[in-house]
């Protein structure tokens, strides 16, 4: 799906402003916690790391704090400003952490890139309206010997459609509009969570603590993320396996949400001499 420019989109950048007021450094902890345990490194030092979409800036800090050299951009103004607000706290005036304004789909600024040990684009390509065309340039960005960690939306072929049909309403509805459809989302959300817990006799609000020790997210800024995350778009577990097989990449570790709505997670590597297609 190719999306026309002037469509409106989601403003991802203003629910990460928000979102980073509530920064704390358990969150911290737990997006270093996911990143070591996904790829399977405890320390990152000497290793390059480019963040795409960095979106609240959460990973590209994880990242940097274990050891990376990090460049992150995204083509959200307000993203970039989440960014450069964590390194300005954290990691002020460091040579070792770039942050600035840049788009996946524009290859005259990917060209001056370069590529990177660990390429990282976590819920982020298929909100381009080109999810194939960017998951190309994106492994374009790997250096052979390197990572590709990626996670994508999952295809679900009763619900994908009725999910970019409301979220494209979304965008393009008025705030009273806006309004009303996330609260009817966050209502239904919470009201299957509940059920379901008091079914198998769980803590209703343990579901809550645990996004947070996950990821380090935000069950709230999750959920206005998924209601308005607009473009939006889909794929196969087994459509990411192949394109990226077919360019040389093989397949390290797989975690899918089993079906349901959600994105699968992969870690790819590229063979130090593979050819690239």
């Amino acid at each position: 799906m190719q999306m026309s420019a002037t469509e409106p989109r989601f403003s991802f950048g203003q629910n990460w402003l928000s979102f980073i007021q509530h920064l704390d450094e358990e969150r911290i902890q737990a997006a270093e916690r996911s990143l070591k345990e996904f790829l399977g490194r405890d320390d990152l030092g000497g290793r390059t790391f480019l963040d795409i979409g960095c979106g609240s800036g959460l990973f590209s800090l994880a990242a940097r704090r274990l050891g990376a050299t990090v460049h992150s951009f995204d083509c959200d103004a307000d993203c970039v400003a989440c960014t450069r607000t964590l390194k300005d706290r954290f990691f002020s005036n460091d040579p070792a952490w770039t942050v600035e304004k840049g788009s996946i789909l524009d290859e005259n600024y990917l060209d001056r890139l370069g590529r990177f040990d660990i390429v990282y684009a976590w819920g982020v390509l298929h909100h381009t309206g080109a999810l194939f065309k960017a998951m190309e340039f994106t492994g374009k960005l790997v250096k052979p010997g390197g990572l590709l960690y990626l996670a994508v939306y999952n295809h679900q072929p009763c619900w994908s459609n009725f999910h970019r049909t409301v979220k494209r309403l979304y965008v393009n509805s008025p705030w009273p509009g806006r309004f009303l459809i996330l609260s009817l989302y966050v209502s239904f959300q919470v009201l299957k969570g509940l059920v379901k817990d008091i079914i198998l006799f769980r803590n209703p609000l343990a579901r809550y603590r645990v996004k947070k020790r996950l990821r380090g997210m935000s069950v709230w800024h999750d959920w206005v993320d998924w209601v308005g995350a607009y473009p939006f778009e889909t794929a196969r577990p087994e459509e990411v396996f192949d394109f990226f097989r077919k360019r040389g990449f093989i397949l390290e570790k797989l975690k899918t949400c089993g079906g349901g709505h959600g994105c699968n997670e992969y870690v790819f590597s590229l063979p130090e001499k593979a050819e690239r297609k």
